[in-house]
């Protein structure tokens, strides 16, 4: 363990140690984290590029990490920061500790640190700029860091997370005893715009048998068309949608083509673009697993697991395009539906891992969506 200093751009500091020091410094934008559980997933989801997490449950790392958890190919979050992290873990499917883990990937892990006073500092202020160093660092220095560090908006961080080439996905999800099994049929075929996608996203549309054909962030609507698909996807990911002007304009193309389209998190923030509406910086974003949102269909209130700090201007979408979901904290869109071309989207995500299953019956709306329209 070393002595390391947190420092927020507006100026305050705090001191910690690390417990994974294979790097000395790091920095990005700070947010926090009200999950109690699941830090594997989102160390593990490509959101979190460009962000230093703070997770606001005390103790983290007490059930370790195990290979099938992982919700992408490494760990994505420029830095983790939490109160308390434990010596030993304890889980029947746990192959090697929190610690470990962040070293092999390289990335800084930092306890002791008051993170309740750093949630309130970002509940009030709003989310900044910090910067994590370790040793001797004065607290001038550290902010100095801290407010040279670029921000988000200014960066396509899709372009880092996207995988570079096609694939297919045939994974479904996790059932005990067998583990993970692969699809055995296939009813219609979906092209997936990878912006940084979750695997449990693409386990549960696998789950209903639906082929994947997954296409790096930087595809054109002609390669997505030219494989004929029955509905197209459009992924999570990470940074401000409005620096991705090209994928924009792509998905303006996919709704023309008259294709089910369906999108979650930064897909649904494209869709607003697309639409014709814009977005807007959320004061400290949603990020957790107890978030409530309201099906204005059904008058049903889910539980939803969220990780997001943008979000639709509601006041710009245009009359074709009714709102089906709200945010019952603030008030914002968590869904929308297009009236007249068969395209729906949903903020929060409904996959959650790690989060609550209230919103599973999304990915059975998008299946009965493609069944509709192959009639």
């Amino acid at each position: 363990m070393e002595k390391v200093i947190l420092a927020l751009e507006d100026g305050h500091f705090f001191y910690g140690w690390s417990f994974s020091s294979p790097v000395k410094e790091t920095g990005g934008e700070v947010i926090f984290n009200t999950s109690i559980t699941g830090y594997q997933e989102i160390l593990t989801d490509p959101s979190y590029k460009g962000q230093i997490v703070v997770m606001t449950a005390a103790e983290i790392g007490n059930y370790g990490i195990n290979p099938e958890d992982d919700q992408s190919d490494r760990v994505w979050v420029n830095g983790f920061v939490v109160k308390d992290v434990p010596n030993l873990y304890s889980n029947y499917r746990a192959t090697q500790s929190l610690k470990e883990y962040l070293e092999k990937n390289n990335v800084l892990g930092i306890f002791g640190v008051d993170t309740r006073a750093i949630v309130r500092i970002l509940r009030t202020k709003g989310v900044m700029k910090g910067y994590i160093g370790v040793g001797d660092i004065s607290p001038a220095e550290a902010v100095r860091k801290a407010r040279s560090i670029p921000d988000i908006s200014e960066l396509n961080l899709v372009a880092e997370v996207s995988k570079p080439q096609i694939y297919k996905w045939t994974q479904k999800s996790w059932k005990w005893p067998d583990g993970y099994q692969d699809q055995t049929e296939f009813h219609y075929k979906v092209a997936v715009l990878d912006y940084g996608v979750k695997r449990d996203i693409l386990r549960l549309l696998a789950d209903r048998n639906l082929e994947l054909v997954c296409f790096p962030y930087n595809a054109s609507a002609e390669e997505v068309l030219s494989i004929n698909p029955d509905g197209i996807f459009l992924s999570n990911g990470p940074g401000d949608p409005a620096v991705l002007t090209y994928q924009i304009q792509q998905i303006k193309k996919l709704i023309a083509s008259e294709k089910p389209i369906f999108g979650i998190c930064l897909g649904h923030q494209l869709l607003s673009w697309a639409f014709g509406s814009r977005t807007y910086k959320l004061e400290f974003g949603h990020h957790g697993g107890n978030h409530p949102v309201k099906n204005l269909k059904t008058g049903r209130v889910e539980i939803t697991a969220q990780n997001h700090n943008y979000a639709t201007d509601e006041s710009k979408l245009p009359a074709d395009v009714e709102i089906t979901h709200i945010n019952l904290n603030d008030n914002t869109v968590e869904g929308m539906r297009h009236k007249n071309y068969p395209v729906f989207s949903i903020q929060h995500h409904p996959e959650a891992a790690p989060g609550p299953h209230d919103s599973f019956y999304i990915f059975d709306e998008f299946y009965n969506l493609i069944k509709e329209c192959k009639k």
